[in-house]
């Protein structure tokens, strides 16, 4: 049986190309990328042994050879993190053997309160496993008529913010924050047809969605998560998931509902220890920033006493 490490490493050892590495090109083979025997010597390891590492059989290589891989491989930083982090969830240093369970979802009454000074900007408090657990009223604007936010086949629970943050602390004194349903990206790029047409780009969010998985809050959250999509999202969703390929974070192109062309640029604020994130969407041109000033303006006029959204 394999394992995520040795998934990561034959994926990327058939990416590679020789020349890329400064090898020579030994003529066709009967799969892409390297052999076995390019890597292993560059990163001065047998080829038995590397076969072991990605056919799941040694589970618990030294942080020297994880670094020689790295080299051998050639991984830029952000790929050489999740080598490393796969290494260690590979032998069990971040595996505390629990069961399964969806992550904690209630947002702090202080990110709530910042969330609401980025007011009439468009964001959003999310997690790796792409639980949308509070946006404010111009992120509801760009997403509107999409069905990213749609609560009634799913059951999600959303309340009103107010000023003084009462539904919140509601959520904060129970356990209903983490068991209600919430808006997720995820489940929603890889099961709602829609989502095809609002992403521009979807092969590219569709990759995004699936490596974050892998950096969800803990690893019973991403085993909670990905057992219970990978039977509705289907094959797709599991090789995006398996192939382990770092995404290449550009603008977020959308193709709103009513017609309007969205290029945004993305900031990331990390929660740290609520293994929460703080997402800013910016307008990336001029066009972008009057159209989301239309649809905001439109969504105000339909809905006039909107106001920040957490979940409860």
């Amino acid at each position: 049986m394999g394992t995520p490490l040795g998934d990561f490493v034959r994926a990327k050892r058939d990416s590679v190309q020789p020349a890329s590495l400064g090898l020579p090109d030994r003529g066709r083979r009967r799969s892409p990328g390297l052999r076995r025997t390019d890597p292993a010597a560059l990163a001065g390891i047998s080829v038995e042994y590397l076969t072991r590492i990605e056919q799941g059989r040694d589970r618990n290589p030294s942080v020297s050879v994880v670094n020689a891989l790295a080299d051998a491989l050639g991984l830029d930083a952000p790929e050489r993190d999740h080598l490393r982090y796969l290494a260690k969830i590979t032998g069990g240093v971040c595996v505390a053997h629990t069961r399964p369970a969806p992550p904690r979802r209630r947002v702090r009454p202080t990110v709530l309160g910042t969330l609401r000074l980025l007011e009439p900007g468009i964001a959003l408090v999310t997690n790796r496993l792409g639980d949308i657990l509070a946006r404010t009223s111009a992120f509801e604007a760009v997403t509107s008529g999409t069905g990213l936010l749609d609560t009634g086949a799913t059951g999600t629970a959303t309340a009103t913010v107010t000023g003084a943050l009462d539904v919140t602390d509601t959520a904060n004194k129970t356990d209903m924050a983490d068991t209600v349903d919430v808006p997720n990206l995820t489940r929603y790029v890889f099961t709602d047809p829609r989502a095809r047409s609002f992403f521009v780009d979807w092969d590219d969010v569709a990759d995004e969605q699936a490596f974050d998985l892998w950096l969800g809050p803990s690893v019973e959250n991403h085993e909670w998560f990905t057992a219970e999509l990978a039977p509705v999202a289907g094959p797709d969703f599991t090789r995006r998931l398996n192939g382990h390929e770092v995404p290449r974070r550009g603008v977020l192109r959308l193709r709103h509902p009513s017609g309007h062309e969205l290029r945004l640029h993305r900031e990331t604020l990390e929660l740290a220890a609520d293994a929460q994130q703080l997402v800013v969407l910016l307008p990336a041109d001029d066009d972008t920033a009057r159209a989301v000033d239309q649809l905001r303006q439109l969504h105000a006029a339909q809905s006039p006493k909107t106001r920040l959204r957490a979940i409860s």
